[in-house]
């Protein structure tokens, strides 16, 4: 597994992306309007990124951290066997397949498996 994203729920969409790209020296890579709420995807160096949400259907703060999979099923059923407790099963995506696991303090892992 590798980290590919930091999510995190924010408040005002115009004012987090100027700080992460003006700020922090982000690139915008793309922005998805979603019933509820807005999505913006952020480059930085290297292979991690951040996303940002912008809904009221979430509380502000860090929401997960997504992991890039090769085999998403492989990578459930291993993590199942071990004893992780698994919040949504792999389903269907814009870019290939996603997974949820939550770590022992409410975290959410967002497992990912890019097809398309």
């Amino acid at each position: 597994m590798k980290i590919r994203y930091a999510t995190m729920i924010v408040d005002d969409m115009e004012e987090s992306v100027r700080f992460y790209t003006e700020t922090l020296d982000f690139t915008v890579d793309e922005v998805f309007d979603v019933p509820g709420g807005k999505i913006t995807l952020l480059d930085g160096d290297g292979f991690a990124g951040i996303e940002l949400i912008e809904s009221d259907a979430f509380e502000t703060g860090l929401y997960s951290i997504g992991m890039d999979v090769e085999d998403i099923n492989r990578e459930i059923e291993e993590l199942e066997s071990k004893g992780a407790s698994i919040a949504l099963r792999p389903v269907e995506t814009q870019v290939g397949y996603m997974a949820r696991v939550v770590d022992p303090n409410g975290i959410n892992i967002v497992l990912v498996q890019h097809t398309r």
